[in-house]
């Protein structure tokens, strides 16, 4: 028989790492872990949702004259600016989780940054085009200054919708697959979400390729058929993240099992 002190220090597995007389923070704990993830909910769910408006603001800026128009131009700044935090989201979303997620596979969740690294590389590029693109906006420019500046600006359409294509539309393949199959593996959500996100990757390949070849429009309906698994793998692990957390699973056992441990051993001695 243990004593009563002996029985409050052993673990059990009805009350997760530590029984509850013998954790003060247990009522921190419930079945959904929240630490170490409150600061990357809000930059995962506005990953999705502020590049949307962003095809309407460019739209009259990539025109063919609007370097030569006297078109307005606050659109393109405001989506400039709405990519610019898209870029620096996805870095904070990789590097808020890399703590965590690391605990099933660093490689994998090293990858993970280096990807949303160059995904938010190709961003900033795409917003430089476009901003290039105002600057050089010349009203009322006629004769061979308005046919250079119109192949100028045509350059810099053309660059943009490259580096969209290459940053926001391929990498996100890369982004799915690892992120996917680390969320899925790990358990830290709900493994549904993951497995939509792993699903959606030949879907989302299959739209830039034909893209890069010009079989379909970027902006077509094709398109946006399909790329719907990767929006929702994306935007359903936002939304969970927000109103859960992370789901109690062996990595947050762990970690708590890390951080209790020093107390205990200070409280033994």
């Amino acid at each position: 028989m243990l004593s009563g002190a002996e029985s409050r220090a052993r673990p059990t597995d009805s009350a997760g790492p530590w029984s509850p007389v013998a954790d003060p923070d247990n009522e921190r704990r419930s079945s959904d872990f929240s630490p170490k993830d409150c600061a990357c909910r809000g930059r995962v769910l506005s990953d999705h949702f502020v590049s949307i408006p962003t095809l309407g603001l460019y739209s009259s800026v990539k025109g063919k004259d609007f370097i030569i128009s006297s078109g307005a131009d606050t659109g393109a700044y405001w989506g400039c600016l709405l990519e610019v935090i898209v870029a620096l989201a996805g870095i904070g979303t990789a590097v808020t989780l890399f703590p965590v997620v690391k605990r099933q596979n660093e490689g994998m969740e090293l990858g993970f940054v280096a990807t949303r690294t160059l995904e938010a590389a190709m961003i900033f590029a795409g917003v430089a085009s476009i901003l290039s693109l105002v600057a050089l906006q010349k009203p009322g420019a006629s004769g061979a200054d308005a046919t250079s500046l119109t192949t100028v600006g045509q350059a810099l359409v053309a660059f943009y919708n490259a580096v969209f294509l290459v940053g926001q539309s391929l990498m996100p393949v890369a982004n799915a697959l690892l992120l996917g199959t680390l969320m899925y593996r790990s358990g830290l959500v709900p493994r549904a979400i993951p497995l939509i996100g792993l699903i959606g990757v030949p879907f989302q390949l299959t739209a830039v390729i034909l893209t890069m070849f010009g079989v379909i429009d970027r902006t077509s309906t094709a398109t946006g058929i399909l790329v719907i698994p990767d929006f929702v793998w994306e935007l359903s692990l936002g939304i969970y993240l927000v109103v859960k957390g992370f789901k109690r699973c062996a990595i947050t056992d762990a970690m708590d099992a890390a951080e209790t441990a020093p107390a205990r051993a200070a409280v033994g001695a």
